[in-house]
């Protein structure tokens, strides 16, 4: 992998010039912008995306609540696992950083000395998009915008090959994906057991929501409007 790196006429390396290269016709604040975002910022945003899925799952109160909510507790979980899996990974595949095998490359981020391939970034983004799209369809697409964003960003940076950035799509979906039927069997009987509990149902459902996502009876209704029925009745 690394010895593919080394030639400049490979799609790889001009995939990587070309996309670097808008950072160097870029403003000087869009690059800073780009690095927070590209860093930091689209981290954030797929982790306030999963609690935002979270919310709008327990408001609904759905019949198939804690199946959701299990997978929303898979998606940081998908992420955590994958990265670990890329330890080895990285390990092995042995890729520097592109800036450490090419010259001219506009590096917005600094202090990047570990092994390139696959991008951590790419691969928790994905994962936890994938995770999402188990969980709800419209949240995990708009994450797997979010993850190709990330990976965008990446290059633009001029800290990773675009290869990096589809390894890591790749481990993310592999990971999430492959083993979320495990996941969901080990998590959806735990996040039922919740939810039945008197200390943790808002977790799964909010407070006053019944099984089918309306409106709880509130304790005593039914008794009057029966009593109503049989005075009307006699």
């Amino acid at each position: 992998m690394a010895g593919l790196a080394e030639s400049g006429s490979n799609p790889d390396v001009d995939l990587l010039y070309d996309i670097n290269g808008l950072a160097k016709d870029a403003p000087r604040w869009i690059d800073r912008v780009m690095e927070f975002v590209g860093e930091y910022g689209l981290l954030l945003a797929m982790v306030l995306l999963v609690v935002w899925c979270w919310w709008s799952v327990r408001r609904r109160g759905a019949e198939d609540a804690a199946t959701s909510v299990a997978a929303l507790v898979w998606t940081p979980l998908a992420a955590a696992l994958a990265v670990l899996v890329n330890v080895p990974i990285r390990g092995f595949v042995e890729r520097p950083r592109p800036f450490r095998d090419h010259q001219g490359l506009d590096v917005l981020v600094s202090g990047k000395t570990d092994y390139s391939f696959v991008s951590d970034h790419a691969t928790i983004t994905m994962a936890m998009a994938v995770g999402l799209f188990v969980a709800n369809r419209k949240f995990g697409l708009a994450g797997i915008a979010l993850a190709l964003l990330e990976g965008f960003c990446r290059v633009y940076m001029g800290v990773h090959y675009p290869t990096d950035v589809v390894g890591g799509f790749a481990l993310g979906t592999a990971v999430a994906l492959l083993l979320s039927p495990l996941a969901m069997a080990l998590l959806t009987p735990l996040t039922k057991a919740v939810e039945r509990s008197a200390w943790g149902g808002w977790i799964v459902r909010a407070r006053g929501r019944s099984a089918v996502g309306q409106d709880a009876v509130i304790p005593g209704a039914r008794k009057d409007v029966e009593s109503e029925e049989r005075d009307l009745a006699a």
